[in-house]
């Protein structure tokens, strides 16, 4: 559960994405956008929960792909996933450094001046960010796990100061009707975030459907660790379906707090990519709260990145320990000192600097990472559809959804292919090159 919900970590996606729905379809678009994501969020998390319970393996995704739809299945899902992987790495530290630490902590709390920050700030930070989280894997992986643990904490603890602190210091009256009233912003009326105008409601939608698909993903991370948990088969799938279901929970509460407390829905949307600066800026709070907010965000964020790279060097091993990737004998060697994947630790903190510099912008690395990372795990529950009740599937685990799984499988296939056309339609296009 830890892992796997402070990847999610709403408190990263919760608010760096937030532009993408709000300034898609306003203030009821962001609140439905999370609802209904959360529900597809929740389809696959159980139907990956079940196949967990069955098979409880390190790298579990592709495992359970080949063994349940084939060799080639099983590779091509790990390829996705590790993909994916990556990019949760790269685009919560891209955000780390752009959204919380230089715009939120310098700029907005201690009112520093940021103007003349350029790339090589962030490419020096991001050095620092992922040297330092590769060492903490590498070396210090107790430590890693106690501040993974302690950050399910503190995200929820922040959480509900933040949402405290936004209605207790708001000078806006309660305007519930916003939870249910959409507005048309894309193109310039929206800040350009979708950067053109369409007067299609429903692909306004699916493109603000990469904000909750973003956020909440990355709890495959339970599967990866499963050998290294007791009782597998029962906490394996408890830990997704539970870091799923209360970042959704908290998360719906949070964007209803996000646009309920904004002075102006059209100066926020106006606002573009700054429409969650304009809603924080606007509050009353104390500047010693602003400033507690703010480093908390910055610290929550880094330990999401530190999860993702956990998370992402664990399949890099499992995927090199059966003979999936180059160098394989390396990536899957295991210290013995310090019993981790020390070379896939490292190699995987390379590979996400290295697609910082191909994509600075944030957008891009989040998407991908959405999109890869649900294909991955959609792959699995499609080949458990066509495959259970077979002698591949024949007993299923702990965590059985019974007469629900089929119907579910085939919700949360759905899902996977719709956000994946999604996925690669402007501004998302180069997603697709960057594959």
């Amino acid at each position: 559960f830890a892992i796997s919900f402070s990847i999610i970590c709403i408190l990263a996606g919760g608010i760096s994405a937030f532009p993408a729905a709000f300034n898609a379809l306003g203030s009821g678009g962001a609140f439905l956008i999370w609802l209904v994501g959360g529900v597809l969020a929740m389809s696959v998390a159980v139907g990956m929960g079940q196949i967990a319970s069955s098979f409880p393996t390190a790298g579990g995704l592709y495992h359970w792909s080949s063994h349940l739809g084939g060799k080639f299945w099983g590779w091509m899902t790990a390829w996705f996933n590790l993909i994916g992987l990556i990019c949760v790495v790269s685009s919560v530290d891209v955000l780390l450094y752009t959204v919380f630490f230089k715009d939120l902590l310098l700029g907005t709390a201690l009112g520093v001046d940021v103007s003349g920050f350029g790339v090589w700030h962030q490419i020096v930070f991001l050095i620092f960010a992922l040297g330092t989280q590769a060492i903490l894997n590498h070396y210090y992986i107790n430590i890693t796990t106690k501040l993974t643990d302690w950050s399910g904490y503190i995200i929820l603890g922040l959480t509900v100061i933040l949402i405290v602190t936004l209605f207790a210091f708001s000078s806006v009256p309660l305007d519930f009707t916003r939870l249910w009233t959409f507005q048309n912003v894309t193109g310039d009326v929206g800040g350009g975030v979708v950067p053109f105008r369409t007067e299609s409601i429903a692909f306004a939608f699916l493109l603000g459907l990469s904000y909750v698909c973003y956020t909440i993903t990355g709890f495959d991370a339970s599967a990866h660790t499963s050998e290294e948990t007791q009782d597998a088969q029962v906490n394996v799938p408890k830990g997704m379906w539970t870091a799923v279901f209360w970042s959704w929970v908290f998360g719906l509460i949070a964007v209803a707090a996000y646009v309920l407390t904004m002075p102006s829905l059209e100066e926020a949307a106006a606002a573009g990519w700054g429409s969650f600066f304009y809603m924080w800026s606007a509050s009353n709070m104390p500047s010693w709260l602003s400033i507690f907010l703010a480093v908390g965000m910055v610290i929550v964020n880094y330990i999401c990145a530190l999860a993702g790279l956990t998370s992402t060097s664990r399949m890099m091993y499992a995927f090199a320990r059966d003979g999936g990737l180059p160098a394989s004998a390396a990536l899957a060697n295991v210290s013995p000192v310090y019993r981790t994947p020390g070379t896939a630790v490292w190699v995987s903190a390379i590979f996400a600097f290295a697609s910082t510099l191909y994509a600075p912008a944030y957008l891009i690395l989040a998407v991908a990472c959405a999109v890869f990372l649900y294909i991955s795990m959609v792959m699995p529950i499609a080949a458990g559809l066509m495959s259970e009740g077979t002698a591949k599937w024949k007993e299923k685990g702990p965590f059985n959804l019974g007469g629900f799984s089929k119907p579910n499988a085939v919700l949360a296939i759905i899902f996977g292919i719709v956000l994946a056309i999604s996925g690669f339609f402007p501004p998302n296009e180069k997603v697709f090159y960057f594959t």
